[in-house]
């Protein structure tokens, strides 16, 4: 590691968890990520909005599964620690509350490390969504998770980066199949429904990135929570869940250009 990065960082090319830190007001970013999230902030100036209502959503998820009991959480596509992170909400309501943070992107994942010194219920993994049987068993051995009890496993915005061909389904399912009776699915993803074409056109430039977007509908993402039960009021535009108040939502929630739900897996039946 140099001057604080990890050697295998390609700073030639933009990373998408850079380019959102930039886009969250983080620090952790170099000027070929500002390039492009300048670039994309051109054509689409609502981006940063649209970032920050990721985040705002993924925390009144986090609010719900604690309130519903859930004291353990893996947030796979972490991407690089901003204020509000998965732990920080979770151990203000539960101090033992244990967090377990998986990234692809090895400025995260270095970042996460140096923020979390010294937090003994949180850990960080440096995996790829696509190798889900990698990063359960990377959990089990790092001893935070029991994943024979509930779990709050998280998925903000990461889905839309693994391309059809790397059957993202089957991802989610082999998640799934590993949570106990009583766990919880929180899914944002990206979508092209209700989208301006000038949406559309920047969300292209991810190909730019080492990690491309797959826009999906409404129906795709919801087929990602599989047989769990989709909690009220299912998959909608991201501030349409469970605001904190009437005056969140303004009059076009779509334009953030994202779906989020929440499902639990209910004890089968017999």
């Amino acid at each position: 590691m140099a001057d604080g990065l990890p050697t295998e960082i390609d700073l030639s090319r933009p990373s998408a968890a850079r380019v959102y830190d930039y886009f969250l007001g983080g620090a952790h970013n170099f000027e070929i990520d500002r390039q492009l999230a300048e670039q994309i902030a051109g054509m689409t100036p609502n981006l940063a909005a649209t970032m920050r209502a990721g985040r705002v959503f993924l925390r009144r998820a986090v609010r719900a599964l604690l309130d519903a009991g859930i004291d353990q959480f893996l947030d796979i596509g972490s991407g690089i620690p901003t204020v509000g992170n998965v732990h920080e909400v979770a151990q203000a309501a539960n101090p033992k509350a244990r967090v377990v943070y998986v990234d692809i992107d090895p400025v995260a994942v270095a970042h996460s490390r140096e923020l979390l010194a010294g937090n003994d219920l949180t850990g960080v993994i440096h995996a790829d969504l696509r190798q889900p049987e990698a990063i359960l068993g990377a959990s089990r051995a790092m001893g935070l998770l029991d994943l024979d009890r509930p779990v709050g496993i998280l998925l903000a915005g990461v889905v839309h980066f693994v391309p059809d061909a790397d059957r993202p389904a089957d991802v989610l399912a082999t998640l799934r199949a590993a949570a106990a009776p009583g766990s919880f699915l929180v899914v944002s993803h990206s979508t092209f429904e209700d989208q301006p074409q000038e949406m559309l056109d920047a969300q292209r430039l991810s190909a730019r990135t080492a990690t491309e977007i797959t826009l999906r509908s409404r129906a795709e993402i919801t087929g990602f929570f599989g047989d769990w039960t989709i909690l009220e009021p299912g998959v909608v535009h991201m501030p349409l869940w469970r605001p904190d108040s009437p005056s969140d939502v303004d009059a076009h929630p779509e334009r953030f250009g994202a779906f989020g739900g929440v499902a639990r897996y209910d004890q089968p039946a017999g």
